[in-house]
């Protein structure tokens, strides 16, 4: 009788160079979403009055696309500090879900390795590793530590760089060159695989339906009313789910 075929569980686990590898190699396909996503930031804040040194510092500093092209927009409207920094922040929930959920596969690392992937946490890292800590659960703590690090290892430089190119060339990326395609295209890469649970979907949907639902308020408030309804769905569908997995409906 020929052995049963080899599980992600049985195959050997990953070396940290391996794993580093492996990362890299698994986060090049976000790249062609990736440069040009940076390149709309750099165009946008230098139209919207920064230097190229507070682009950059800006990108550095806070990483994280989605948040930066919201509160430029608010910042180009005049908006109240106090609502840039929410809706920014509204924004950013998000990663506080993303370290929840890899919290079980590297809360035993050291302090300064958390912090760092903290740092760091992207959308398109976040997706590659929670699907492979997932297919691969005996994976060594060092080898998820450096496959995180070797899924960042292309992204983060080339937002960098792909800001700056953006920032310094401005106007001089022709009007009918899509680059801002990247943007929606970026978060339906991540966001479309982990729609797996009723809960998500919810959540999902009640964000698109609150989003057009309150498009008429100002500074894009109607985002922070969004965010906040999405994750009550969601919380409560998931509430409810558990209640029937208990009484076995």
């Amino acid at each position: 009788m020929s052995p049963p075929p080899a599980t992600p569980d049985a195959a050997p686990p990953l070396s940290g160079t391996r794993g580093f590898l492996q990362g890299l190699r698994d986060s090049l396909p976000f790249l062609l979403v990736v440069i040009p996503f940076g390149m709309v930031f750099g165009v946008v804040a230098t139209e919207a009055g920064l230097t190229v040194t507070q682009t950059m510092g800006f990108s550095v500093g806070v990483f994280a696309g989605a948040s930066q092209l919201a509160a430029l927009q608010l910042m180009t409207e005049n908006a109240p500090t106090l609502i840039v920094l929410a809706t920014a922040l509204a924004v950013n929930l998000r990663l506080a879900m993303y370290s929840a959920s890899l919290a079980p596969f590297l809360g035993p690392a050291p302090a300064w390795q958390r912090a760092l992937v903290a740092w760091l946490l992207v959308d398109q890292s976040y997706a590659l590793a929670h699907a492979r800590y997932e297919a691969s659960p005996r994976m060594p703590m060092p080898a998820r530590f450096a496959f995180y690090l070797g899924s960042v290892a292309l992204v983060v430089p080339m937002w960098c760089v792909a800001s700056y190119l953006g920032a310094v060339l401005g106007n001089r990326i022709p009007a009918g060159l899509p680059v801002d395609f990247a943007v929606p295209i970026t978060f339906l890469a991540v966001i479309a695989p982990m729609l797996r649970t009723l809960a998500h979907v919810a959540a999902a949907l009640t964000s698109v339906l609150g989003v057009l639902a309150f498009a008429a308020l100002p500074y894009n408030l109607g985002l922070l009313v969004a965010a906040l309804l999405a994750m009550a769905m969601g919380a409560q569908v998931e509430l409810w789910l558990v209640r029937r997995l208990k009484d076995g409906r």
